[in-house]
């Protein structure tokens, strides 16, 4: 059973109600059809047995206080129990890993490189080149300047580089200066992080230990 009209739209389901509101029209011109129609409309469906009531509010975005408003003319009806409302402002934040930036180029010495979040620098950080980021820092290329991840305090960012060889490292709050021997050590594909509020450095291949959302190639 379908009862339509310009604005509202109430769809009867196997177990209960859906109301389907226009998301173009005023809200003001909104709830008052609402109201219009349970008042004066459809007293077959909207008395009785408690029915279970789905709100369907399209594309249209609303406040708390808008959410609030439908909701105290639905309650209105006793026998109306609220079970959903689905609107774009209302819908739970997706959780997942924060999106990698992709920057080119190449930072020379005195030059500072800063971004908000995550950075994957394809180039050469040179000595005396900085980069800073307030999430993970990942150079494809040579890092021999200097980076700071995790500015603002967070310790779980990392710093990887295909060649390792800074002249300073720092992760949140915690600084570390390599040994004088990096630079003639064998440099390699390295990544560094906090444990324990010290700076490690392990192999990049090692990496899926700490970030267990990355995707990881097993073969077949």
């Amino acid at each position: 059973m379908t009862v339509k009209s310009n604005h509202v739209t109430i769809k009867g389901i196997r177990d209960g109600l859906v109301f389907l509101l226009d998301d173009q029209c005023e809200f003001e011109e909104l709830l008052y059809e609402l109201r219009y129609k349970l008042e004066h409309s459809h007293q077959n469906i909207l008395t009785g047995p408690i029915v279970h009531v789905d709100i369907k509010l399209g594309s249209r975005e609303v406040t708390e206080d808008q959410k609030e408003a439908i909701l105290d003319i639905l309650k209105q009806k006793g026998n109306l129990l609220i079970r959903s409302i689905d609107s774009p402002a209302l819908k739970p934040e997706v959780k997942g890993p924060p999106p990698i930036v992709t920057m080119c180029g190449m930072v020379r010495s005195g030059q500072v490189l800063h971004h908000e979040g995550n950075l994957l620098f394809l180039g050469d950080i040179n000595p005396g080149g900085t980069v800073t980021c307030t999430g993970d820092i990942y150079v494809l290329g040579s890092l021999r300047g200097m980076a700071h991840a995790g500015i603002g305090g967070d310790d779980e960012s990392i710093i990887a580089a295909s060649v390792f060889a800074p002249t300073q490292l720092r992760i949140a709050d915690i600084i570390s200066r390599p040994p004088d021997e990096w630079e003639s050590r064998d440099t390699g594909m390295e990544f560094a992080y906090l444990q324990d509020n010290q700076m490690q450095i392990d192999k990049m291949s090692n990496i899926v230990r700490l970030r267990r959302d990355f995707n990881v190639f097993k073969g077949v």
